[in-house]
C-alpha cells in the first residue's frame, strides 16, 4: 500500500483479473483441446490462457493504515475507472458523502461495502490526507459465453437450465460457486458422486471473459451392498426384494436401481414399512438408515437397522357415518377385512379409497374418511372404526380445459361424462378421464384435477392436457423364405385439423401382395354423437412358387377394388352399434405363362384354382355390436372389449354369404408394472349359394378366412390352414428312380383359406428398471393358439391316368419300374383337342418347333403333316398333389416381443417360435416394424 493513498490487496480481493486471481496465477493447458462450441456460437476470439476461478470466499479488504484516527471532513468525492456503472451508482454502495467527517474505520467500511457488491475486480481509496477522496475501481468483466466441457452423461441443455451465469451478465465469484454446486448436485442425482467441476476463465478484450466449466464426470456410484440388521421374521433377500434400490450385480446391467439416490433411500424405508404393515407388524420401524461412500467414491454400502415388533390381527371393524345416505353396518359388511384376519395396512388404505369413492358416487366430492385405530398390545389386535364425516352434496361449478393448442375444446368436452351444473359423481369423473386418455391425443397419465369452487358445495374440474404428436408414419418390414422382403408404409393423422378426425393412407408391397388404401373418419357428425367414415382400397394379391432352377413363377393373382362407408352410434356408456356397406369388384386370373391356348389347364395349375377364376361384384351390408370398458384404446391396462360382427353379401352383386366374427379382449394390471392380457377371436362364413359341384366349396377362395402373420406370430402370411402342395417328382439320372422333391422352393404351395377359425393369445407385459423405461423399452412374453379349418376337400387334378391311393395322392413306383411321365400338353381349336409335339432334329428345317403332328410337321393345328421326323410329345412334369392343414387341432407358438421408442421412431421386434404345427404350415421366426410420429 502506498503511503499517500488507501488501497486493497487488489489481486487478493478481486474475483477475476487478467492473469492473477487471489494472488496466485494458475496456468491452464492451452492448445490441448478446444471446448465444445454452443450451436451457432462464433469462433473463439483471440485470447490468453485459461485461468482457474477460485470458488472459496475472498479475503476481507485490508484495513486503512498510515492514516490519522480522525482524518477530517470529505471536501470532494469522485470515482475513477467506471465504464458501465455510473459513478453515482458506485457511490451509492458506500456511505461516503461530501461534507461528512471520515476516519480510518469509515474508509475501511467503504471498502467492505464495495467488496460486498461483487461488481468490482479491484478498488482502492486515495486522497486521505487532503480530504479529496478518490474511489479508484476496476469493474468485474462481462461474461461473453458459458461453455461446458467433458459432460457426456448429462446433456448440455439440461445443465444450462440450472446455471445462473449467462452471457452479458457481470461475472461474480459467488455465481460461479453456486453454479459449480448446481452441476455437482445434478451429477449426484444421477449417482455420480465422484464428479468434479473446475471453473476456468478465458480473458478477452474489452473486459470480457469466457467461463468454462471443465467437468470430470467420474463413474456412476453403485450400491455395492445392502445390509439389514434386526430382522428375524423375514430374510435379507426377501426384504431387499421390496426395495427400489438393488445391489450392483452383472445381471442388472440395464437397471438404474443399482445407482445410489438419497430420495430412493427414503422411498425404500417407506417400502420396508409398507411391507411389514401389510403383514401385520403394526409397530415396525426403521431406527436408522446409513449410506457410506467407499474411499474411492465408486460404491455405497447401505445399512438399515429395523425393529419388527409383534404381529397383530384385526379386531372389531366398524363404519361410523355422519352422512344420512350411508348405512354404517352395511358398509362395514362390504369391507374386505374381517375380525381375526392378520392386520394389513394396505386393506385399510384400500377401504378408505373405496369408501371415499362410494361417497363420490352419491355426489359428496369432499367427504372425509378417517380410520380410527384401537391398538390392544395385550391381545395383539387392531380394531378400526372408519369415520365418515358430514359433507355437503357437491355440484360441478366449472370445467376448465388448458394446455390444448391444437385440439379444439369441444373435442375434449364431448368426452366428459359430467357437465357444468351436474351433481358430482366420482365414477363419471374417472370414466371421463379414461375416455380422454383413449383419444390418444395427449400424454399418458392424464388426470382430471378437482379444486374447491366458489362455495363449499361447488367443485371446479380442471383438465390440464399436454398434447402429443398424433400424426404417425409407420414403416413395417419383414423377411420370409417365400416372400423375401415385405415393406409396409402407413401415414395416419388421428387428430386432423384438431377436430378429432382421422385421415389415413397406406401402401403395402411384397412378393405376395400390393395394396393402396385410404380412409377418413368423422367421430362426431354435425357435433352429434354419430361417427361416419369411408374407406377406398385396391389390393393386388399374388400366389407363386419356384421352378427347378429357383425362378419365381406367379400362379394366380387377385385384384380387389372397392369402397366401404361406415356409421356408428353409442347405445349406452359401454355399448355401441356400427353399420357398414361395402361394394367391391374382384378379378381372379392366372399368369399368362400358365394358360394353354388362353385357357386354364390342370396340366399347369390345380383344378381348385381353375374353379376360382373369374370376375365378380360383391355387395355387402354388415353391423358390429361393441362393448368396451377399456381404460385406454391405445395402451389398455384394465377393462375388457367384446365385438360381435356379421356381414351379409347378396344385396345385389354376384356373391351371397353370411360372415360372422367375434372378438374378446381382457386386460388386468397385476401391479409393479405387470399387465396381463387375454385376446380371443373366431369366425365362420356360410355360403347362401347352391353347391357348384363335387369337391368345390361353395365359399369362394377370395372370401374365406386366412390366418398367419401378423395376427398369429410364429407363422408366415397365410401360413396356417388348408392348402394344396404340388410336389414334383424328381428322376435320378443315374438310376432312373423317381422320388418326391424335398426342396421347399420347388413345391407349389397354395393356401386355400378356411370357413372357420379361432385364435387366442395370452400376453404378459414386463416392467423394466427406470433406465429402460426412460429408453421406452416395453417387453412382453406371450403364447398363442389357433387354427383355420372346415374346407371342402378339393378334387385332385386329373392329369395323370395312374391310380391314386385312398387319400387321393398320386401313386408312383419308387424303384422306377415303371416311372411316371407327365400329362400331354394339348391345344383346342374349335371343338377339337390336339396333342402338342416338338419337331425332332431329323427335320432340319423345323427342328424344335411345336406342332400337332406326331410325325412330320404342320404349322396349323390339325393340318396336313409333311415329313418323316418322329417328334417328341410335350408333357408336363409329373407331380403329386397333397391336401394339408384342414384340421381344427390347435397350432401353438410362444414368443417375446419388445416395443422400443427409438430415436428414429417406435420399433417393434418379435421373436416367435411355432411349437405345434400341422403338416404344410409355413413358419416364421422374426418380424419387426418401425415408425415415427409427427
Amino acid at each position: 500500500m502506498k503511503n499517500n493513498g488507501l488501497s486493497v490487496a487488489t489481486v487478493g480481493a478481486t474475483l477475476l483479473a487478467s492473469t492473477m486471481l487471489a494472488g496466485v496465477p494458475v496456468q491452464a493447458q492451452t492448445g490441448a483441446r478446444r471446448p465444445a462450441q454452443p450451436a451457432g456460437a462464433p469462433a473463439r476470439e483471440r485470447s490468453g490462457p485459461r485461468v482457474s476461478v477460485p470458488t472459496d470466499a475472498p479475503p476481507p479488504p485490508a484495513a486503512v493504515t498510515g492514516a490519522p484516527a480522525a482524518a477530517g471532513t470529505i471536501k470532494s468525492l469522485r470515482v475513477e475507472g467506471s465504464q458501465r456503472i455510473e459513478p453515482e451508482t458506485v457511490l451509492s454502495y458506500t456511505k461516503l458523502r461530501v461534507g461528512i467527517p471520515y476516519t480510518t474505520a469509515t474508509l475501511d467500511q467503504a471498502l467492505v461495502d464495495l467488496q460486498a457488491s461483487e461488481l468490482f475486480a479491484d478498488y482502492s481509496i486515495s486522497g486521505v490526507e487532503s480530504g479529496d477522496i478518490v474511489l479508484r475501481i476496476r469493474e468485474n468483466p462481462i461474461i461473453n459465453r458459458v461453455i461446458l466441457e467433458g459432460n457426456k452423461a448429462i446433456k448440455s441443455d439440461k445443465i444450462q437450465k440450472e446455471l445462473k451465469l449467462a452471457p452479458r451478465q457481470i461475472f461474480t465469484r459467488t455465481a460461479v460457486r453456486a453454479d459449480v454446486a448446481r452441476i455437482i448436485e445434478l451429477y449426484r442425482r444421477g449417482g455420480r458422486f465422484a464428479a468434479v467441476v473446475e471453473p476456468k476463465m478465458v480473458n478477452l478484450d474489452q473486459n470480457r471473459v469466457d467461463i468454462v466449466f471443465e467437468i470430470s464426470e467420474g463413474s456412476k456410484s453403485k450400491v455395492r451392498q445392502i445390509n439389514i440388521l434386526g430382522n428375524e421374521k423375514f430374510s435379507d433377500d426377501e426384504l431387499r426384494g421390496q426395495m427400489a434400490t438393488k445391489q450392483s450385480r452383472w445381471f442388472r446391467l440395464l437397471s438404474s436401481g443399482t445407482s445410489y439416490d438419497q430420495d430412493r433411500l427414503n422411498y425404500d424405508q417407506q417400502k420396508l414399512r409398507q411391507f411389514y404393515l401389510t403383514n401385520g407388524y403394526a409397530d415396525f420401524r426403521v431406527t436408522s438408515a446409513v449410506a457410506e461412500l467407499t474411499p474411492d467414491k465408486r460404491d455405497f454400502i447401505i445399512t438399515y437397522v429395523v425393529e419388527e415388533g409383534p404381529r397383530y390381527k384385526f379386531g372389531d371393524v366398524t363404519v361410523d357415518s355422519e352422512i344420512r345416505d350411508f348405512d354404517g353396518d352395511r358398509l362395514a359388511a362390504s369391507l374386505p377385512m374381517k375380525k381375526g384376519d392378520w392386520y394389513n395396512a394396505k386393506l385399510v388404505e384400500d377401504s378408505v379409497d373405496n369408501l371415499s369413492q362410494s361417497a363420490g358416487l352419491f355426489g359428496y366430492a369432499f367427504s372425509q374418511v378417517d380410520p380410527e385405530f384401537q391398538r390392544d398390545r395385550d391381545t395383539l389386535t387392531m380394531g378400526i372404526n372408519f369415520h365418515i364425516a358430514q359433507a355437503q352434496r357437491t355440484y360441478v361449478e366449472r370445467i376448465d380445459i388448458n394446455g390444448n393448442t391444437q385440439t379444439q375444446d369441444k373435442v375434449i368436452r364431448r368426452e366428459m361424462r359430467v357437465a357444468e351444473g351436474d351433481p358430482f359423481n366420482d365414477f363419471q369423473i374417472k370414466r371421463s378421464q379414461d375416455r380422454i386418455n383413449s383419444l390418444g391425443y395427449f400424454q399418458d397419465k392424464f388426470e382430471i384435477k378437482r379444486t374447491q369452487g366458489s362455495t363449499p358445495d361447488r367443485i371446479v374440474l380442471e383438465a390440464p392436457v399436454e398434447e402429443r404428436s398424433t400424426g404417425e408414419l409407420q414403416l413395417s418390414a419383414g423377411f420370409s423364405s417365400l416372400e423375401r422382403f415385405i415393406i409396409q408404409a402407413n401415414v395416419t393423422q388421428r387428430n386432423f385439423r384438431g377436430k378429432g378426425q382421422e385421415l389415413r393412407f397406406g401402401v403395402n408391397y411384397s412378393s405376395y401382395q400390393k395394396s393402396v388404401e385410404a380412409g377418413f373418419t368423422e367421430p362426431y357428425l354435425f357435433d352429434k354423437n354419430i361417427a361416419v367414415g369411408v374407406d377406398i382400397f385396391r389390393r393386388d394379391f399374388n400366389q407363386f412358387n419356384f421352378d427347378l432352377n429357383g425362378n419365381r413363377n406367379t400362379i394366380y393373382n387377385q385384384v380387389s377394388t372397392g369402397f366401404q362407408v361406415r356409421a356408428g352410434v353409442p347405445l349406452t356408456e359401454y355399448w355401441s352399434l356400427s353399420g357398414r356397406y361395402g361394394l367391391s369388384y374382384d378379378e381372379v386370373g392366372l399368369d399368362s405363362s400358365l394358360l394353354v391356348n388362353g385357357q386354364c389347364s390342370n396340366a399347369t395349375v390345380g383344378r381348385y384354382l381353375c374353379e376360382a377364376l373369374g370376375n365378380r361384384w360383391t355387395s355387402s351390408v354388415g353391423y358390429s355390436l361393441i362393448y368396451s370398458s377399456l381404460n385406454s384404446n391405445l395402451r389398455p391396462t384394465a377393462g375388457r372389449r367384446f365385438t360381435f360382427s356379421q356381414d351379409f353379401a347378396g344385396l345385389g352383386g354376384d356373391v351371397k354369404y353370411i360372415r360372422t366374427r367375434t372378438e374378446f379382449a381382457q386386460y388386468k394390471g397385476l401391479g409393479k408394472g405387470f399387465v396381463l392380457s387375454f385376446l380371443g377371436e373366431g369366425g365362420y362364413i356360410h355360403s347362401l349359394e347352391k353347391s357348384r359341384g363335387e369337391g368345390i366349396d361353395p365359399v369362394r377362395i377370395i372370401d374365406r378366412f386366412y390366418l398367419g402373420e401378423p395376427n398369429f406370430r410364429g407363422f408366415d402370411i397365410r401360413g396356417v390352414g388348408p392348402r394344396i402342395q404340388r410336389v414334383p417328382l424328381i428322376t435320378d439320372p443315374t438310376t432312373g428312380i423317381q422320388s418326391l422333391s424335398t426342396d421347399r422352393t420347388q413345391i407349389a404351395d397354395d393356401p386355400l383359406g378356411g370357413k372357420a377359425y379361432y385364435l387366442g393369445r395370452i400376453e404378459l407385459e414386463l416392467p423394466l428398471g427406470a433406465g429402460a423405461r426412460e429408453m421406452g423399452l416395453r417387453p412382453s412374453i406371450y403364447v398363442q393358439a389357433g387354427s383355420l379349418f372346415n374346407l371342402t376337400r378339393p378334387l385332385p387334378t386329373t392329369v395323370f391316368p395312374q391310380a391314386r391311393d385312398t387319400n387321393g395322392n398320386l401313386l408312383f413306383n419308387p424303384d422306377g419300374s415303371p416311372t411316371l411321365t407327365g400329362a400331354p400338353i394339348t391345344t383346342t381349336v374349335g371343338n377339337q383337342t390336339y396333342a402338342l409335339y416338338t419337331v425332332a432334329a431329323t427335320d432340319t428345317t423345323n427342328v424344335g418347333r411345336t406342332t400337332t403332328c406326331a410325325v412330320g410337321y404342320s404349322d396349323t393345328a390339325g393340318g396336313t403333316c409333311a415329313g418323316s421326323s418322329v417328334n417328341t410329345a410335350q408333357l408336363t412334369s409329373p407331380f403329386v398333389e397333397r391336401f394339408l392343414g384342414n384340421s381344427a387341432r390347435p397350432r401353438v407358438s410362444v414368443g417375446i416381443g419388445v416395443n422400443w421408442n427409438s430415436p428414429f421412431g417406435p420399433l417393434r421386434i418379435d421373436l416367435a417360435k411355432a411349437l405345434v404345427a400341422q403338416p404344410g404350415d409355413d413358419k416364421k421366426l422374426i418380424t419387426f416394424n418401425v415408425g415415427t410420429q409427427f
